[in-house]
């Protein structure tokens, strides 16, 4: 009599339910201290209400916005890590991979920020930038709010086939590119006069970055 043996993931995914768990706290809270902004936030696709409602550069620095930024953070390091286990880089399981793509986003966002304050002053362009900022932090914080469920749903199955990996990549692209070009629109009378610092402005910091943090991995 032949026995055949599955191998079975026995990593320990508690830590991912705690993070999971977390977020969901950090929503619920969200919710409940801004519940009117939250609820023009969540609509953020559909209209430019918010965008016209908190269009002050104050708003990148307030509660609301940290509270929706760890959730992203949280939310695209997850599934950074679940799209890098499908092409076997790394386990979508392991706690301590998550801690260093967790910190590596972390001190690349902190780190672009600053940079990008330090070249928009160079360049005289510190309104367009900061209004960029908020647009960016915005559109990004919705999409990790959205992108949260689908990420556990990947955590905790197994899916054989890469299509809907490959589906889910090409509409997270698709969306970043669309919200760039609807701000770039909507701030273009500030552009004409700066044209040449923008395009050095987008060079160096909103194309160069992610280039090498692509090298990076698949030199990995």
């Amino acid at each position: 009599m032949e026995h055949f043996l599955d191998l079975r993931d026995t990593a320990s995914k508690d830590w991912a339910t705690i993070l999971f768990v977390i977020c969901l706290i950090l929503v619920t809270i969200t919710k409940t201290f801004f519940e009117n902004r939250f609820n023009e936030f969540i609509r953020l696709f559909l209209n430019d209400k918010y965008l016209k409602i908190y269009k002050d550069s104050t708003n990148l620095l307030n509660w609301f916005t940290i509270l929706l930024f760890v959730i992203q953070l949280i939310s695209f390091t997850f599934l950074t890590q679940i799209i890098l286990s499908y092409f076997g880089i790394v386990s979508k399981t392991d706690g301590i991979k998550f801690i260093q793509l967790f910190t590596l986003f972390s001190v690349f966002i902190l780190s672009k920020y600053l940079i990008e304050k330090i070249i928009a002053t160079s360049f005289s362009i510190e309104e367009f930038s900061e209004n960029f900022n908020l647009y960016k932090v915005n559109y990004r914080a919705l999409i990790g709010l959205l992108v949260l469920p689908i990420t556990a749903i990947l955590f905790y199955n197994e899916f054989s086939s890469m299509i809907f990996i490959y589906i889910l990549i090409f509409i997270l692209l698709t969306i970043n590119v669309i919200t760039y070009v609807k701000t770039l629109k909507t701030y273009q009378s500030l552009l004409i006069g700066k044209l040449f610092y923008f395009i050095l402005y987008l060079c160096a910091l909103e194309i160069a970055p992610y280039y090498f943090i692509y090298y990076w991995f698949t030199r990995s």
